[in-house]
Formats: structure tokens, C-alpha cells, sequence
């Protein structure tokens, strides 16, 4: 495959085309991409960018937790990431007589730095295409349901195999992924190393680090230091090892260096992460399914949420420092919903997938060739067969699942079993299990009457949008125990449940019966949740029973043209490892309108609003401002704060390093702009922008505004 892309791709580079759409595979860059960027502005050789065999940047870039991407900026495992992926940490380590989120933390000595439990880095060892050997397992192992070649337990046990045979080092702390790629028609697997020992640095307070908040989120201009920082523990032989007081700082085999000449109209970057997941290959049918279900249900079903959640937030502190990543994040693909909603009808990009599809039908037809048709004819009529369980289960999901944190129960089976059976033993060690679990249950909901509010809003919201005979089962309950009144039932599941408070939970401890479990509504209300998806799963899955061949077929065709037509070629993003280039470029919004491709501090202060928790400054931020005490990270008597590039990201590059030509960091990638948020479903060069902090800014706010300048002398900045 290698070999066959080369051609088309240099061709390209002859023509002067652009190439910085696509989120590249490492392993393909030096045959695929390298001419390209080596002509948009890259300095360095390739084999600096990534080695197979030597150290280069990739080894410097790190999963961060399950979604972001961060980066190693000292040799002694300093990580940088954005201030929202750190968001929980942050959040973890605030209370009200701490809040971090409000004030920012700095740890001014190691001793400080604050042990994250549940926080992991994940290093990326190596990355090998095993295609011809999956493709090998596969004809040879038994696959009665013809669902090997994408199944992740089918995949895992291939990979165990192949690090066997091929005699890979696997240790407690190396994790295995192979993963599909082109809808199964590649396989990558990646080596990992995984350290759980992360301990919190530095973070902003939100003023900065969330400055703009919801209103300026996903859009530009932007005037946020998004940031955190965070460092790797190892046991003294730099092994991955659990939380020790006498684990020490990662002696990393590579970190960044730092660049203070900063990014200017035209320059080339490019950008490493773990992008999460995008969709390029869609057909029309599926970008509506889309726009009229997920999108749908986060637009309407989330905004209803979170305007209880802002109510309840703004009254109480306790109450902002305990919802705020929940609300955060929650508000995050709200607003992502909506605008890549207008998009993609205002950018028509159903008309282009349609000119897309079309093109390769006639491509197919003019080889002889009824496959794609068949698969085209197949994706269709899966997306007309599922789309009212797709519905469905994005109305369960986000108004009775992800919405309502105390439907979070323990689970009560352990101690049913134990009581049907009479045994007395049993009963009793059951009791102390639940009891156990209940104490971390009641304390993940420290404010049930903000929960109360909450399932109050969302089960009429669910009501609105499911009809009657379509809604889980608990609303007969509702219907004919409580006359229909939503509001009502909640009530009495507070009042009267198992779990509805802790006197309740300890009365029913002291005194368990089968009665009280069977009849319990908050249980009864989970079991018919839990019930809901699967019924919309398996009718998903019986939708779906031919989708996955279909989409690799076609997704095959999608190859084959563009193959055909010399255009680069590219798989889908599914959290893994990826390059990005492009380049600093400013853009047109609309008619009339430009905006710059970078900002300064004024803009923050021009900004400012002290009755608006979104855009309050802090007032050691505004002295600076007036004194212009930049130190050697201003420009010209400007502070530089954020800049764009149309670089081809999406979630989970968040946190990202941005490189230069040189291969030096100039910044942290951390959002995309409002124009550019159809760039999951189809790229606009012209219009979609990653939006960056200047890792100048971020020196700044550590050394200038923090003091911690401590952290400072830990790095490596070029002269």
C-alpha cells in the first residue's frame, strides 16, 4: 500500500497542491508525506519526527487519560496538556477551602505536587502494520459470525499472539492495541506503556485557563491559557509503578524543546496527538442520521440540563467545584452539536456527499464493477432500519444516563441472591458489601436536591421528544401509579427509596427484604433505563447485521478512487497516534469579515467583565498588562496569547504540542473555531482552524504571573 501511495502523493507535491488535510499515520510519513512538508517548511529530517527504531518527537508525545494528548517538556517527565483535560484533576483536588479551580494551584517544590489517583500516561513504544499478519490469522481462525476482522476481543488475543511470536517485550505495565483502520481493511498495532503515578503541578485559575468559558468556546478570536501541567512518578529504576512517596520524576528518554521566536502568518507547523474519532467516509444518509439524532438529542436534551445545573452552580460553591467537569464537559459537545449542525447546512455538505457517492458509483459502474452499489444500496437501507432505536437510545443516553448522576446505583443482585436463597451468611456479607458501595454512592451525590431538580427536567424533556408507547417502562409506573406526573414519581423515589437517602439505605441495611428491593422505584427506575438500551440495542444490532461489510467495501471504493484521482489517503480517527500539517493562516468568516490568525493580552482586557464570571481578570494579570512586564516572552510590546492553524484536528487533540519547521513546541493545541466544527463529517481547509495557546503565553503565566519559575529552569528553550 506504501508503495502504491507514493507516486500519487509526490505527484501532488509536483502540482503544489495543498496536503494538510488528513490526520497522517506515523508509520507512512516518510514515503507519504515527507516531500510535502519538507516543502511547506519542515527543517528537520523526518526520521526526527518519528523512528521506528530511535528516539524522536513521537516519544515525547503521551496520551493523556483516556481523551487528551499531552506532551514531555523537561527530562524530568513534565507534562503540558490543556487546562480543560486537566479540568478533573484540578476539580479533584478543590474544595472550598482549596478551590484550584478558582485561584489555580502551582506546586512550588516537588513535595507539593499532588498525587491524581485514577490518572494515567500512556507512552507510545511502537507502532507496527501488522496487516498481512492479521489478514493471515484471519483466514485460518474460526469465524462463525464473520465478525473476526473487527471484533476488539478477537483482535486482542491476535495481538497477544503476535507479540509472542515475535518475541515483543510485554511487561505488567505494556498495554497492546490493534486496531482496525479503513473500516478493516488495515491493522496497526501499538505498543504502549502505561504509568498511573501522575501528580498534579500547576494549573491557572479558571480566570485564564477557562477564560471566555462557554461563550468563546469553539470559536475564534480566543483569549484562553489553556493549560495544566502534571509529572510522570516512576519507581527508582524508572519503572511504571503505583503511587509511592518514594516513587521520583520520570527520566524520560525525550522532551521538547521550546521555542520563544513564536509563529507567524504563513509558517508551516504540524501537529502530533490522539485525535478521538471523525468520520470522513460517511455517506449522505449518514451525516442526516447524525444531524437528526446524536446532534439532535445533546443540542436540546443537554442545554435543558445545564441551565439547572449554571442555576445551582452560581448559588452554591460547594455545588460549582463538584458539577464544574461534569458541566464542562457536558457543555463542551453541546455547543459542538449545534455548530457543526449549522455547518453542515450552511455549508451544503450533503450536496458534497452526494456528488461524492455518486462519483464513486459511476467509477464502480465504469470498471464492471456492482460492489460499491451494493454497498451504497446496503448502508442506506441499514441507516432507514435503525434510525428510530439510533433515536432512542441518544434520548436514554443523554436524559437518563449521562444526565442523572444518581441513577449511578449499586448494584442490589449480590444481596437479592442471598436472600432468596436464606442464607444467612451470605445475607450478612452482601449487607456489608452494599453497605460499602453505598458509602461511595452517597458521596458522588453530596446535593440530591440539585439531582432532584435534574431528573425532574430530564424525564419531561425524555417525555417530550419519545412517544408514549415507544418510552421505557418505567413510565407506566408513572402513568398509572402517579397519574402521569413525572415530577411526582421523582419525589417519591427521594423520599422513599433505598437509596434515596442515607437514612433510608441504613433502615433497609439493618432490616433487608426481597419486598422492599423488588418495589424500590429508584431501582426499578434503573433496571427499566438499563432495560431501554438494550431493547434499542438489539434492534440496533439486527439493523446492523450486514453494515460493517458494507462500510469496509465501500470505504475500499473510496481508496480506490482517490487512488485513482492522485489524492491523499488518509484513515478515519479512532484514538490513536497522528500527525497534522499545515499551516499559521488567518481566514474569512463570512462576507466582510477577517479575523487574524493570532491574539494578545489586550484582548483579554478589552474582554473584561467583572459582573461576568466568563471573562473576570485577575487583577495580578491586569498590573502586569499595565506595567508591560512581559520579560523575554512579549513580542514587539504585545503579550501573544493564542494563535490559529488550519491544521486537520479534532477531539482528543486537545492538548496537543505544535511544532515548527524545526520541530521545536510553539504551542498547545486546544480547540477548533465555530466555522470549522463540520471538519468531523468533512475538511474546509479554507474555513477550519485549530485554535493554539502560545506556548509564550504559557511561560509567561508560570514564570511572570505564578512565580513558579522553579518550573521554568526545568526546560529546554532554544536561544
Amino acid at each position: 500500500m506504501r508503495k502504491r501511495l507514493l507516486f500519487p502523493l509526490l505527484m501532488l507535491a509536483a502540482m503544489g497542491a495543498r496536503a494538510d488535510e488528513g490526520m497522517w499515520m506515523l508509520t507512512d510519513l516518510k514515503e507519504q508525506n515527507a516531500a510535502v512538508m519538507r516543502e511547506m517548511g519542515l527543517e528537520i529530517p523526518i526520521e526526527e519526527v518519528y523512528s521506528d527504531g530511535g528516539v524522536s518527537l513521537k516519544d515525547a508525545v503521551v496520551h493523556f487519560g483516556s481523551g487528551c494528548t499531552g506532551e514531555v517538556i523537561s527530562s524530568q517527565g513534565l507534562i503540558l496538556t490543556n487546562h480543560h483535560c486537566g479540568y478533573g484533576a484540578i476539580q479533584q483536588h478543590s474544595s472550598v477551602e482549596h478551590d484550584y479551580l478558582t485561584d489555580g494551584f502551582w506546586a512550588m517544590n516537588l513535595e507539593a505536587e499532588l498525587p491524581t489517583p485514577g490518572l494515567t500516561v500512556t507512552f507510545i513504544d511502537r507502532i507496527l502494520d501488522v496487516t498481512d499478519y492479521v489478514n493471515e490469522c484471519l483466514k485460518r481462525d474460526d469465524d462463525p459470525n464473520g465478525t473476526n476482522y473487527l471484533s476488539p476481543s478477537y483482535l486482542a488475543k491476535v495481538a497477544q499472539r503476535f507479540a509472542q511470536e515475535q518475541k515483543v517485550e510485554v511487561t505488567p505495565a505494556t498495554k497492546l492495541e490493534l486496531k482496525a483502520f479503513y473500516g478493516g481493511n488495515k491493522y496497526y498495532l501499538f505498543v504502549k506503556t502505561v504509568y498511573s503515578d501522575i501528580r498534579m503541578v500547576g494549573a491557572p485559575p479558571s480566570s485564564i485557563g477557562k477564560f471566555g468559558a462557554d461563550t468563546d468556546n469553539w470559536t475564534w478570536p480566543r483569549h484562553t491559557g489553556d493549560f495544566s501541567l502534571f509529572r510522570v512518578y516512576a519507581d527508582r529504576d524508572g519503572r511504571p509503578a503505583p503511587y509511592s512517596k518514594d516513587n521520583v520524576p520520570l527520566q524520560v528518554k525525550k522532551h521538547l524543546t521550546i521555542s520563544v521566536a513564536g509563529v507567524k502568518e504563513g509558517d508551516f507547523t504540524f501537529v502530533m496527538g490522539f485525535p478521538g474519532r471523525n468520520w470522513r467516509y460517511m455517506i449522505s444518509d449518514e451525516v442526516e442520521e447524525r444531524m437528526q439524532t446524536t446532534n439532535f438529542m445533546r443540542h436540546h436534551v443537554r442545554e435543558a440540563r445545564q441551565k439547572i445545573l449554571m442555576e445551582e452552580m452560581m448559588k452554591d460553591p460547594a455545588v460549582r467545584i463538584h458539577y464544574a467537569s461534569k458541566y464542562a464537559s457536558s457543555a463542551n459537545y453541546w455547543k459542538n452539536a449545534i455548530g457543526m449542525n449549522e455547518g453542515l447546512t450552511r455549508l451544503k455538505v450533503l450536496d458534497t456527499k452526494r456528488q461524492q457517492q455518486e462519483e464513486l458509483l459511476a467509477y464502480g459502474d465504469a470498471r464492471g464493477d456492482d460492489a460499491y452499489r451494493k454497498a451504497f444500496d446496503e448502508i442506506r437501507s441499514t441507516v432507514q432500519r435503525r434510525r428510530d432505536a439510533v433515536y432512542h437510545q441518544q434520548a436514554i443516553n443523554e436524559a437518563l444516563v449521562t444526565a442523572l448522576d444518581f441513577m449511578r446505583l449499586p448494584s442490589t443482585t449480590e444481596l437479592v441472591t442471598a436472600l432468596k436463597a436464606k442464607d444467612k451468611k451470605a445475607t450478612a456479607e452482601a449487607v456489608e458489601r452494599l453497605r460499602e458501595e453505598g458509602e461511595k454512592y452517597f458521596a458522588s451525590v453530596p446535593f440530591p436536591e440539585v439531582e432532584r431538580r435534574v431528573a425532574k427536567e430530564m424525564l419531561r424533556v425524555y417525555a417530550q421528544y419519545i412517544p408514549a408507547e415507544q418510552r421505557v417502562n418505567i413510565f407506566e409506573v408513572i402513568d398509572s401509579r402517579f397519574k402521569g406526573d413525572t415530577d411526582a414519581f421523582v419525589d417519591e423515589c427521594f423520599k422513599s427509596s433505598i437509596f434515596g437517602n442515607r437514612e433510608n439505605f441504613e433502615k433497609f441495611l439493618k432490616k433487608p427484604t426481597l419486598y422492599k428491593v423488588a418495589h424500590d422505584w429508584m431501582v426499578l427506575f434503573k433496571y427499566s433505563v438499563t432495560d431501554g438500551l438494550l431493547r434499542t440495542a438489539i434492534a440496533m444490532k439486527e439493523a446492523n447485521e450486514n453494515y460493517d461489510r458494507a462500510h469496509k467495501t465501500w470505504v475500499k471504493g473510496m481508496m480506490d478512487l482517490r487512488r485513482s484521482k492522485g489524492l491523499p489517503l488518509y484513515p478515519d480517527a479512532n484514538s490513536t497516534l497522528r500527525l497534522t500539517y499545515g499551516r499559521a493562516l488567518s481566514y474569512e468568516p463570512k462576507d466582510g469579515a477577517r479575523y487574524e490568525a493570532r491574539t494578545t493580552l489586550r484582548g483579554v482586557m478589552e474582554k473584561e467583565d467583572p459582573d461576568n464570571w466568563e471573562f473576570v481578570v485577575p487583577q495580578r494579570l491586569k498590573e502586569l498588562y499595565r506595567a508591560k512586564d512581559y520579560g523575554p516572552y512579549g513580542e514587539n510590546g504585545e503579550m501573544p496569547v493564542c494563535f490559529v492553524v488550519d491544521t486537520d484536528n479534532t477531539g482528543g487533540n486537545s492538548g496537543s504540542p505544535v511544532f515548527n519547521g524545526k520541530g521545536q513546541l510553539v504551542g498547545t493545541a486546544f480547540d477548533r473555531n465555530y466555522e470549522g466544527l463540520t471538519g468531523d463529517i468533512a475538511f474546509r481547509p479554507s474555513s477550519q482552524r485549530a485554535i493554539c495557546v502560545d506556548i509564550r503565553y504559557v511561560l509567561f503565566i508560570i514564570d511572570k504571573f505564578a512565580g513558579a519559575s522553579r518550573l521554568i529552569d526545568e526546560l529546554t528553550i532554544a536561544d
